[in-house]
């Protein structure tokens, strides 16, 4: 994905979370919004409300197929969150429906939590982002609560501790929303480089492109901004075009 967004001066990722009660409709404008945007992304993220009534192995698959196509990563947003054993099959599925990575939530710990995710990914050549900070309002409830970290018995933030393990367990990102540019700098402190951040929230969500990649970020998802313009591809062009040179700075 590295490679590509250095290739195409891109870090922008296309969040192509369409909702419509029509499946078909879903599809067709998902994949007409990839063909005319491909050129300013370095990757693709889907979420459940375009899976679920699409299928895993049915409608998705054209949409993961035609990212590839196009020379995209493909990134599940899974949220993953369960059981150990659960959330295996989980990602197994995932990625055995094409996807090249997904997100996990940290919640959830490491053994008997995300561990089997980590080796099912790691066997078969694909990535883990966790979760560290969300986009949305009421984020700071869960993630941004003050907690005792029981391996050093000091009081920190939860998404300070989530930091920490992902570069603890060798994730391939770390998700911190640009709807908090402060925490992406704090987060960006702790994986010091070693994790990149994706920050999601641009645009619909209130996150500004040159406050989120000056303060950390690597990669921008956006989706609503993008899907919902009038001209989704002038529209892309002018984010990738601001957030490539923030990220030059």
């Amino acid at each position: 994905m590295e490679r590509t967004a250095k290739k195409v001066e891109s870090n922008i990722i296309l969040a192509l979370d369409l909702t419509d009660q029509n499946r078909r409709r879903i599809l067709s404008r998902s994949l007409g919004t990839l063909e005319s945007v491909h050129p300013h992304l370095c990757a693709v993220k889907l979420n459940r409300q375009a899976v679920l009534p699409l299928g895993l192995f049915e409608g998705v698959q054209k949409i993961v197929a035609r990212a590839h196509d196009l020379g995209l990563t493909i990134i599940m947003d899974a949220k993953i969150n369960d059981i150990g054993n659960t959330n295996r099959y989980i990602a197994e599925y995932y990625f055995k429906a094409g996807f090249d990575a997904v997100t996990a939530s940290p919640f959830v710990g490491w053994e008997e939590g995300l561990e089997p995710v980590f080796e099912v990914a790691r066997k078969m050549k694909r990535g883990v982002i966790v979760l560290v900070f969300m986009s949305h309002k009421g984020a700071g409830e869960g993630y941004g609560q003050t907690v005792c970290n029981t391996t050093t018995g000091k009081l920190e933030p939860q998404y300070g501790i989530f930091a920490f393990n992902a570069v603890k367990w060798n994730a391939d990102g770390a998700v911190v929303g640009a709807t908090y540019p402060d925490k992406i700098r704090e987060v960006n402190e702790v994986l010091k480089d070693r994790v990149p951040i994706y920050s999601p929230g641009v645009g619909a969500q209130g996150g500004d492109v040159e406050a989120a990649v000056k303060a950390g970020a690597r990669y921008l998802i956006v989706g609503r901004t993008i899907f919902e313009a009038k001209d989704p591809a002038k529209t892309a062009i002018q984010i990738q075009e601001l957030a490539w040179k923030s990220r030059k700075r």
